[in-house]
């Protein structure tokens, strides 16, 4: 039988599968990270191999000082490229951070000053080269390249150097009016109350010439972002097939949400951020780690590099004994080991044994401080602490009402310090039980922790 051109198409992909576009983008159709692509076959940024290496983007606006796990999405989906061998650039908007993007919003973005989008440019370059590390990435196939470190870059570089009349004349006439008036993130704002300001419509125009400054300067051919980004994405694409006549092309990731439909990543306000300082690994680890059942796989798929056969397996044994959770603690340990590093699970793996009963041994006083975040914190002069009986301790930390209390606690074996249960109902506290010299966990009952801190003596 001769061959059809779909057949042709599927021979070619089987042939490059470990390598290039096609194999990054079926892991991504497989783990359903793919919303949309502007072409399905990307067989001429795979031919580009012969010279030299096809580069592929995401950009994030410096609107925070650090990204939040509804970003992980998109910086998996350039992970995927990454690992197929393709260059990765992360591109930190520096400029665009200053003009606000209308997408998916329906009311003007507050403007930031310079100096808080300079700062916030830096944090988030700085969780970006952690996350995407190449040293942590096996390549698909090691047998024909090599996972490339990313490039972080920042638009500014470009746009800071232009002047208004330059932008007008050389930038703006490669736009027409008629085309931008048509984007989705337009549309929706004009027919607001509060309508569109020229920043704000000029949005487009900065990101679609990134993608054409990009193209030209560094080999760049595909573009990564949320679905709330396809009319700037297109607007990209469209650009440098004006400009080159070459193609450019565009891939979409579906917004992460929660079994509610709400954005992912906010619980009860409060953002899960990608740097420790904002977001402990520990806080990090327990989020996931309350991951609930019906989406266990999704995220296990989206936000993991575990193969897709291997995450089936996980679901198959969830199914049988779901109140184990030993899919949430798979997705708790990949997810922390991606953003934070191998030796950040061991800490928060240790932590969570600690609070379900293990030793408190070889933990500093900061680790029990990011385990023990939420956990009700007294503070009590050294005199007070040092030398008290535990009775006493326990009440002046309000973890018991009265010392009969106390002591019927340790009677039934109710009560530890440290981790460690108190056998005796004359034990005092020494000095080797105050942790770095700072403090000390009492735990009464099954579950009630209190953080006792030392007083520094005047």
């Amino acid at each position: 039988g001769g061959f059809t051109m779909a057949s042709t198409c599927r021979f070619i992909q089987r042939q490059c599968r470990r390598f290039g576009t096609a194999s990054a983008l079926q892991s991504l159709r497989e783990r359903g990270l793919l919303k949309a692509v502007t072409a399905e076959d990307m067989s001429e940024v795979d031919n580009q191999f012969k010279q030299g290496v096809p580069a592929v983007y995401a950009g994030f606006d410096p609107t925070a000082n650090s990204l939040h796990v509804g970003n992980l999405v998109t910086i998996m989906a350039l992970a995927h490229f990454q690992r197929a061998g393709l260059q990765a650039i992360a591109l930190v908007g520096g400029a665009t951070g200053l003009v606000g993007d209308p997408s998916g919003r329906f009311s003007e973005r507050k403007p930031l000053d310079p100096n808080t989008v300079a700062a916030n440019t830096a944090g988030i370059a700085a969780v970006l080269r952690r996350v995407l590390d190449a040293s942590q990435y096996e390549p698909v196939d090691s047998t024909t390249h090599q996972t490339l470190p990313v490039e972080v870059i920042n638009n500014l570089d470009w746009w800071g150097k232009m002047s208004a009349i330059e932008f007008v004349r050389t930038v703006g006439s490669q736009f027409r009016v008629s085309s931008m008036l048509h984007k989705e993130s337009v549309k929706t704002r004009l027919d607001s109350p509060e309508g569109i300001s020229f920043t704000e419509f000029s949005y487009q125009i900065f990101q679609a010439h990134d993608f054409l400054h990009l193209r030209q300067h560094r080999n760049c051919f595909v573009q990564v972002g949320g679905s709330d980004q396809w009319g700037n994405i297109t607007a990209g694409c469209e650009l440098i097939r004006k400009v080159t006549g070459g193609h450019a092309y565009g891939v979409t990731v579906p917004l992460l949400t929660t079994s509610s439909g709400e954005k992912f990543g906010k619980s009860a306000g409060n953002a899960i951020w990608l740097d420790g300082v904002r977001t402990s690994a520990y806080q990090l680890y327990q989020f996931f780690l309350n991951t609930t059942d019906d989406t266990i796989g999704n995220l296990l798929r989206s936000l993991t590099f575990l193969p897709v056969s291997q995450i089936q397996q996980i679901e198959l044994e969830h199914s049988k004994d779901p109140e184990l959770r030993n899919a949430q603690r798979t997705l708790a340990t990949e997810v922390t080991r991606i953003v934070h590093g191998p030796s950040a699970v061991a800490r928060v793996t240790r932590a969570s044994d600690v609070l379900f009963g293990g030793s408190m041994e070889g933990l500093s006083a900061q680790d029990i401080l990011d385990i023990f975040n939420d956990a009700p914190h007294v503070s009590l002069p050294a005199d007070r602490i040092l030398g008290c009986p535990v009775t006493q301790l326990a009440v002046d930390a309000k973890t018991c009402k009265s010392k009969n209390e106390a002591r019927r606690l340790i009677q039934q074996g109710g009560m530890s310090l440290n981790g460690t249960r108190i056998g005796s109902i004359e034990q005092l506290v020494q000095a080797a039980d105050i942790i770095d010299n700072q403090l000390l966990v009492l735990r009464t009952g099954k579950k009630s922790f209190t953080l006792i801190r030392l007083q520094p003596s005047c």
